[in-house]
């Protein structure tokens, strides 16, 4: 037996191939002006290898590719059509940020609905849910330790 093992190691082929990309999305911000950009961006993506779908929104100056692509090598790909100001989409819906006006958030050029995503800086006046809930807590009725605070 331990020769046989011995000699099968030489006769298994491994794979030369590389591991498979994810599938995921791609949202990039591209100014279009018209037919001809849209149409030059949207083919320029689609002939990547592993792209599923690409959408294009000319009026928010967004462009959505799905598949199983590198997203760094689909920027590069739409900056060679010409768009060399094409940058990863920077704007998240304002509703998942917890201050969506502050100064570094809020962004004027920002499709309706959006802000920019940015760290959240914690401000000291807005205590956050956690210790709100506990300081709640400590002036309830279910609390046998309210009485001796008041």
């Amino acid at each position: 037996m331990g020769a046989l093992d011995y000699f099968s190691n030489f006769c298994t082929v491994t794979s030369t191939r590389g591991k498979r990309k994810p599938m995921q999305t791609v949202e990039i911000k591209v100014k279009m002006d018209c037919d001809g950009c849209e149409r030059r961006v949207k083919n320029a993506c689609k002939n990547m290898k592993g792209v599923r779908s690409v959408d294009v929104n000319r009026k928010q100056h967004r462009v959505t590719v799905s598949g199983f692509v590198d997203p760094n090598k689909v920027l590069k790909r739409v900056k060679n059509t010409g768009k060399t100001r094409a940058e990863f989409w920077p704007y998240i819906p304002y509703n998942l940020v917890q201050y969506p006006y502050a100064s570094q958030a809020y962004d004027k050029r920002a499709p309706s609905g959006f802000v920019r995503n940015v760290a959240q800086a914690n401000f000291p006046l807005m205590p956050n849910a956690a210790e709100e809930e506990r300081i709640t807590h400590l002036f309830s009725d279910d609390n046998p330790n309210a009485c001796s605070i008041m």
